[in-house]
């Protein structure tokens, strides 16, 4: 299992891997090429490759002292084995070495899975939007992991 920077070269896999996980973001082809236009905002893109294959990505923006998990999905395959966990520590670890001092991000109410993993990883919920999310219409439960 690799660890690294994603590329524009990965954007066709990142989106193989959010069309097929049910609760997954999907983001347009042009979403994710601004991604990697110059003078976009900072964000770190990381993908865990098997097999010269991206098996899992996360995408957090950089906003000052702040991040946020925008996007996170594991190939349906290679779920249950760890994967989403090492994304989320490594951001973990590279944003307090930026000197971030939290890390936010929203899921759906009924993604167990997610909130499982980010609860075990130490993020506690702090709020919820009502319906913010849509097809079907959810609930987002905020979470925050702090980093002081």
């Amino acid at each position: 299992m690799i660890l690294r920077c994603a590329t524009a070269a990965d954007i066709p896999a990142m989106r193989g891997l959010t069309a097929h996980a049910a609760d997954a973001v999907r983001w347009e082809t042009e979403t994710y090429q601004g991604l990697f236009r110059a003078g976009a905002l900072p964000r770190l893109l990381l993908v865990l490759e098997e097999a010269t294959q991206v098996a899992a990505f996360i995408i957090a923006i950089c906003c000052g002292s702040e991040w946020e998990i925008e996007n996170i999905a594991v190939k349906s395959d290679a779920r249950h084995r760890g994967l989403g966990d090492r994304l989320v520590g490594e951001l973990l670890v590279r944003a307090q070495a930026d000197g971030a001092e939290a890390v936010f991000l929203e899921v759906r109410e009924s993604n167990r899975a997610a909130r499982k993993l980010y609860e075990k990883k130490g993020f506690l919920e702090f709020g919820r939007r009502r319906a913010y999310y849509s097809n079907p219409p959810e609930d987002a439960i905020l979470y925050r992991f702090s980093l002081t």
